[in-house]
Order: structure tokens, then sequence, then C-alpha cells
């Protein structure tokens, strides 16, 4: 009884969390917790996909939230003509280019036999389809990113609606999983952490460095919503009125309008891969990988393609953390490639898994909500505490300014601190796997 009920008591402590939150500081920032609290709940199901359930170690879940975000920008935005006009099928071509000569370097490694001959032609056709790539592609990227580079330097999108982005953001990041995968599943699982981390941050640096593409660290701001802009609601007759019933100024009933909007679309994807992963779970795919997990020298025993299995898990764990990737950059209207760090997303989100219970998709998404209210929480917290601890010093101290200015990392230490408490007292986690 009490284990059935334990979900609820925890999910129903999250909920009282997050209403305390709005009355005592206020519901914008409680709203903010709920939208990104949903987004890491869906990031933790990937890495619980990938982690809990097949036992495999990503640490390159920055590159991939980071793909999903790529894909708002490719689908939503609109195309900028002039860039196109100045280069864009060029660039097309020269990655045409690339992309065949890596299949022709990969057919001539599979169907030439082993020698001189086989290493001779595969670096003849690297070479030859690298100069070919470099001699079409950078006269045309110079020419795109040259065109009002102030507000564009890029082609744009397919100026599609942008609730589109988010299913091709987990098929662009399930695309590349399977490349990963197919180089990398193969290692040791802290190899397979190695090369998983070296590719994210290989992702990262593209989308940096190609302003064609992603505008690099100018950024792509001004990405279409799908929900109304305050602005607009702001002047609409009928907001107005619904304001003023309840008691609400203009301003303060758009922001919550959105947020809440936002928080709907969140809920619905959370639920419906939730749905999904638990029938996954619970189904002989589920108990097979599982298997695999617990013992792969079992599982091969008994003719399981575990290679194969750990690739498809790998591809479907990515793909939702794509999703997730796609819907903050909705939330955000702007793409930052220099805001994709590893502590931001791959420490919390790992922290999210463990503390909620490895192996329980439940879990995952309670961690999400736990783990990301305590980050926001905090910080302010801290500054209220170390405000406490150092009134007895005089102001202008040395020591009491030098605390101040650094309360800001008492998130780190609390979140650290937690995370030991938690391996300690529950090493399986809140709701750990049944």
């Amino acid at each position: 009884m009490i284990d059935r009920l334990r979900p609820l008591l925890y999910f129903a402590g999250i909920a009282a969390l997050i209403v305390w939150t709005g009355q005592y500081q206020s519901w914008n920032t409680a709203l903010v917790i709920v939208n990104m609290g949903l987004i890491s709940a869906v990031m933790a199901l990937g890495v619980n996909l990938q982690w809990g359930i097949a036992g495999l170690l990503n640490v390159g879940i920055m590159g991939f939230v980071a793909l999903g975000g790529l894909a708002t920008v490719l689908v939503s935005m609109p195309p900028v003509r002039e860039a196109w006009d100045a280069g864009g099928l060029s660039i097309l071509l020269g990655l045409s280019i690339g992309a065949a000569t890596i299949a022709l370097a990969v057919l001539a490694f599979k169907r030439l036999p082993k020698g001189p001959a086989r290493v001779l032609c595969m670096l003849g056709v690297l070479l030859v389809g690298f100069f070919l790539t470099r001699v079409i592609a950078t006269p045309a990227i110079q020419a795109v990113e040259a065109v009002n580079p102030a507000s564009t330097g890029y082609l744009g999108g397919l100026g599609l609606p942008v609730l589109l982005a988010w299913p091709v953001g987990g098929v662009l990041a399930a695309g590349v999983a399977w490349v990963i995968g197919k180089t990398a599943l193969g290692l040791r699982s802290d190899y397979l952490a190695i090369a998983t981390l070296g590719i994210s941050e290989i992702i990262i640096a593209v989308l940096k460095n190609e302003d064609w593409m992603s505008r690099g660290v100018k950024n792509v701001i001004g990405i279409p919503r799908p929900v109304p802009y305050e602005v607009d609601l702001q002047v609409a007759p009928w907001f107005i009125e619904r304001a003023a019933q309840f008691g609400l100024d203009v301003t303060t009933a758009s922001t919550l309008y959105v947020k809440i909007n936002y928080g709907i679309l969140f809920t619905i994807v959370l639920v419906i891969l939730l749905w999904l992963a638990q029938n996954a779970l619970n189904s002989p795919w589920g108990r097979m990988m599982r298997a695999i997990r617990d013992n792969e020298v079992s599982a091969r025993a008994m003719g399981k393609n575990v290679t194969a299995r750990h690739l498809q898990v790998f591809v479907l764990g990515s793909a939702i953390c794509g999703i997730a990737g796609a819907m903050m950059t909705t939330m955000d209207a702007q793409l930052t490639p220099s805001s994709y760090q590893p502590l931001r997303f791959t420490f919390l989100v790992w922290v999210m898994v463990i503390v909620g219970g490895s192996g329980n998709n439940l879990g995952a998404v309670l961690g999400g909500f736990l783990v990301w209210f305590l980050w926001v929480q905090v910080e302010p917290f801290g500054q209220f505490l170390v405000s406490i601890l150092t009134s007895p010093l005089t102001d202008g101290s040395a020591l009491k300014d030098h605390l101040l200015a650094n309360a800001a990392h008492m998130r780190l230490l609390t979140m650290g601190l937690f995370l030991l408490l938690m391996l300690r007292f529950s090493p399986r986690g809140l709701l750990p796997e049944k």
C-alpha cells in the first residue's frame, strides 16, 4: 500500500513546493519552474531509457539537445532569399559531395580486400572528396555569411509551423545517434562515455562556428512561437476583459497566459512519451533490454543481438532528448549555441535520473521536477542564508563582501551535497525500479 502511495505523495510534495513558490515569490517564477521541469522530465526519460533500462552510459546529452534546438531553426525560420541566391545551392552541392565521399570510403572499406590497395583507395577517395567539397562550399559559405551579417548571414529555414520542429528535432537527433552508435557502441561503458562526450562537443563546436547554418555565436532570435505573443494579448479586447475579471493587470496576465499555454503543450508531449516509455518497459522488448543490461553474456547465449538492441535504444533515447531540445528552444524563442554547457544538461539530467530512480520512468519524471526546482531555488535561498550568517560582520568587511559575492556558488555545493545524501541513504533513488 505504501509503495503504491509513494509516487502520489512525492508528486503532491512537488506540487506543494510549486504552489508555495507562486504564493510567496511569484506565479511567473512558479510557471517557469513547471515548464522547465516538464522539459527536464522529457530529457530524463530519454536518459533513463538508455541508462536505466539498457545500461548505456551516454554523457553526450548536450549534443542531442542542441540538435533539437537546431531543428527549430531549420524548420520554422523563414528562408533568407538573398543568402540562397548568394550560395545556397552551392553549399548543398558541397554537402552532398561530402556525404558521397564518406559513403564511397565506407564502401571501399567493405568491398576491397585487406591490404595497401584498400588503404590507398580510401585515402584517395577522402582526399579528392575533401578538396572538392572545400572548393565548392567555401566560397559559397563566405558569400552567404556576408549577406547582412548583423541580422541574418545564414540560409534560414523552411518557414513551417514550429510545432513540426519538435518531431523533426527527434528525427535529427536519432539520425546522428545512429551514426554515433554504429561507431561507438562496441566500446566498453567508460570508453563509450568518453566517445559520446567528445562527439557532443564536436556538435556544439559546429553550431558555434558554422554561421551559414545557425548564425554561430551571433544566435538566432525571433523563432516563431506556437502560442500568442504577450504584446498581441495586451491589446486584445477579449483578453483585457478576461484579465480584469481575475483582477490582474494586462502585462502580468499575458505572461501567465503564455506560460500556461506552453505548460499545456509540454504536458501533452510528456504524457505521450511517458505512456510510450511505460508500454515499452512492460513489454517483452523492455524485459529483453533489462536482461541485456543485467547480463550481456547470458543474453548473447540466448541468441539476442546485443549490439543491435543497444543501437536501437541509444537512438530512441537520443531522439527523446532531441525533442526536449526543440521544446526548450521554442520556449526561449532563440538558439544560443554557447548556452549548451555540460553542467546545465549532462550533469543535471544525470542527477535527475539518479535521484528519481534509475530504471523507473515515473522516477525520472519526479527527478526532473525535483532537481530543477532545487537548481532554481537554491541560489536565492543560498543568498538569504549567507546574508543571515554574515549579518554580525561589519558592512564593508572584505570577508563579508567575499561571501556575499560568491553566494551563488552555493547552488553547486548544495546539488553535490544533495546527490551524496541521496546515494548514501537512498542509493536506488526516490522511486526505485521494481
